[in-house]
């Protein structure tokens, strides 16, 4: 079973025996009548490593992952994951992977550990060798008190911790996790946060879908964004903060502050921006924007370094999207 701290062997002997990419895909398209929901789309995520794809609700994040767990068919382009053609061998695919959906769907009527165990009799597990693995699971995920316990008894951060660990039962090489953290609360998702940069020291390959920034800032090796099925960018988060923001961002708000932008803000920033009555002022150095704003005692104002939320909101821009 795999040690924290360890490769898993099967994972270096498939990156020694074949370099490409374990997902890959070229001029990925997927249509829905008029709809295009994934349109030509290039992606490469590089064995051992944490990929993120964001986006709005609607971009295309659901439907891509479809395709990549052979669950949707692609309507052109070529798509492979771990060396598999996909959909054709999804099924070859899918016995190396993991999944962690977005929603809970473990079976309610048994324990923790009989959800593990009947997951893991689909992969043909059974006896010492399961039981060995479960044990490990359950101490990887802080649910050992937990294992006889049913699920009604559990917080909504156990059943999340419950659900990564039937993912793991399988030993996967590659890890999809889609907005693994939503809803918990900050004790529950630094605990995911720790395991899943566990796994990714072992040698997993982690794809991750997400709305929370932080999560994608501080977990990520490489990020997407994609908005209307295309991809807009593929960077690491510093990276993808230095090319299309300033270093610095100025948030200022108060009485006259759409006044204040025209007459002072935009002679001290790179790029300013009025959100409802909130002024953003994007610069390298804002010494001299924090020198004027304290003369302007009407107005409040906080200065922090520029995010990866700026840099997806100036992308796919500030408009709510609903569903």
């Amino acid at each position: 079973w795999l040690a924290l701290g360890s490769r898993s062997p099967a994972l270096d002997t498939m990156t020694e025996r074949d370099p490409e990419p374990l997902l890959s895909a070229r001029s990925l398209t997927k249509c829905y009548g008029d709809f295009v929901a994934v349109d030509r789309v290039d992606v490469a995520v590089e064995a051992g490593e944490c990929w993120g794809l964001l986006g709005p609700n609607g971009a295309g994040k659901t439907t891509f992952l479809r395709m990549v767990i052979g669950n949707t068919p692609p309507d052109a382009g070529e798509l492979r994951v771990l060396g598999y053609a996909i959909p054709a061998q999804a099924r070859q695919m899918r016995a190396r992977i993991g999944v962690v959906p977005q929603a809970d769907n473990l079976d309610p009527d048994f324990t923790v550990t009989e959800n593990l165990r009947t997951y893991g009799t689909y992969f043909g597990l059974n006896g010492k060798e399961l039981g060995e693995r479960l044990d490990w699971l359950l101490r990887f995920a802080s649910l050992e008190a937990k294992r006889d316990a049913r699920l009604r008894t559990l917080s909504g951060g156990m059943l999340r911790r419950l659900t990564l660990c039937r993912a793991l039962v399988n030993e996967p090489e590659m890890l999809i996790l889609d907005e693994p953290t939503t809803g918990l609360d900050p004790q529950a998702r630094q605990l995911i946060w720790q395991r899943l940069r566990e796994l990714r020291a072992t040698g997993i390959t982690l794809v991750l879908t997400t709305h929370n920034m932080e999560e994608a800032e501080r977990l990520c090796d490489r990020i997407t964004i994609m908005d209307h099925g295309r991809i807009l960018d593929t960077d690491h988060p510093r990276r993808l903060i230095r090319a299309h923001i300033a270093a610095n961002v100025v948030e200022v708000h108060g009485p006259g502050a759409d006044t204040w932008r025209e007459r002072v803000g935009r002679h001290h920033a790179s790029r300013t921006e009025l959100v409802g009555d909130c002024v953003f002022c994007y610069a390298d150095d804002v010494t001299q924007l924090v020198e004027q704003l304290r003369r302007e005692p009407q107005l409040d104002f906080r200065e922090r370094r520029a995010n990866l939320e700026d840099v997806f909101l100036k992308l796919t821009g500030r408009d709510l999207r609903d569903g």
